[in-house]
């Protein structure tokens, strides 16, 4: 499986008495959306399936995914990707859904960092999820420890 873990992109802050879930992206954080997912389309990822955190700002990440990706299928919301979730239950996740050949995640920090080194087998390690960053770990066996290879990362700063 080909597993793109995509972090959602620039936010509001949250208003006084707001709720973080509900946090919206901002026009910048959609333009580097649209450039960084333009990008890594041209270089061929086409995800089979999208997964997203219900937050407001991960699903808005999604939809910008779906549309430039020309993704035809339902987008699943999953709690397991809001920020204070454990990797583990995204590795379940994950597992549920080793028949599809790419699938991409959409979340938040800190978990997609604790996710991604948790995958390559070093949870100790520190990745730097930068608003917008994307990276591509492939996972070949889905017993109950993830065992991943990173082949790439792109941050917006790049494009």
């Amino acid at each position: 499986m080909q597993l793109y873990i995509l972090r959602h992109g620039i936010a509001e802050n949250v208003k006084p008495g707001g709720n973080d879930s509900e946090r919206v992206l901002t026009a910048e954080g959609k333009k580097r959306l649209h450039e960084i997912l333009r990008t890594v389309h041209k270089a061929g990822v086409s995800p089979e399936l999208i997964i997203s955190s219900p937050y407001v700002r991960a699903v808005e990440t999604a939809e910008i995914a779906i549309e430039v990706f020309g993704y035809k299928e339902s987008l699943l919301k999953t709690d397991v990707l809001v920020p204070s979730s454990e990797p583990k239950a995204v590795w379940e996740e994950i597992r549920d859904h080793k028949s599809a050949a790419s699938v991409m995640l959409v979340g938040h920090e800190p978990l997609l960092s604790a996710l991604a080194a948790n995958l390559l087998g070093a949870p100790s390690l520190y990745v730097d999820m930068k608003k917008a960053a994307i990276l591509r770990i492939d996972i070949e066996s889905f017993g109950p420890q993830p065992h991943g290879m990173l082949k790439w990362m792109l941050v917006p700063k790049l494009v």
